[in-house]
């Protein structure tokens, strides 16, 4: 199973970026998604998290800002980021709890950096 995160880039404050994840190889099942971030020099952190009932969760410094999101038949985990400030820059990774008929495994994709100039 593989992770492939887009949609990084340099954008002013204010602006806006979405980030795909999308999930390939044998997946029989998948629960929680979700987006991290690790600013230079800070832990990783959760920045949003979409279950399979689609219930989400944020960080309260994102909350109103960006939105989560997920497309099941397509394995495809997305993150709509809004009003973003300076203090938004990091690379983003994406997360995903992927099970075969016994066991459930987390599995990370290979981080995308969000750069916001102020």
């Amino acid at each position: 199973v593989q992770l492939q995160a887009s949609g990084g880039g340099l954008v002013q404050s204010g602006g806006s970026l979405r980030l795909s994840c999308a999930a390939s190889g044998s997946i029989l099942r998948m629960n929680v998604m979700g987006w991290y971030r690790q600013a230079p020099g800070k832990q990783r952190e959760l920045v949003a998290a979409i279950a399979s009932g689609d219930s989400t969760n944020y960080a309260n410094s994102v909350k109103g800002r960006f939105t989560i999101s997920r497309d099941n038949a397509k394995n495809t985990v997305y993150l709509q980021m809004g009003s973003l400030k300076p203090e938004d820059t990091a690379v983003y990774y994406c997360n995903a709890r992927i099970g075969d008929s016994v066991f459930w495994r987390d599995y990370w994709g290979q981080g995308t950096l969000v750069t916001v100039s102020s």
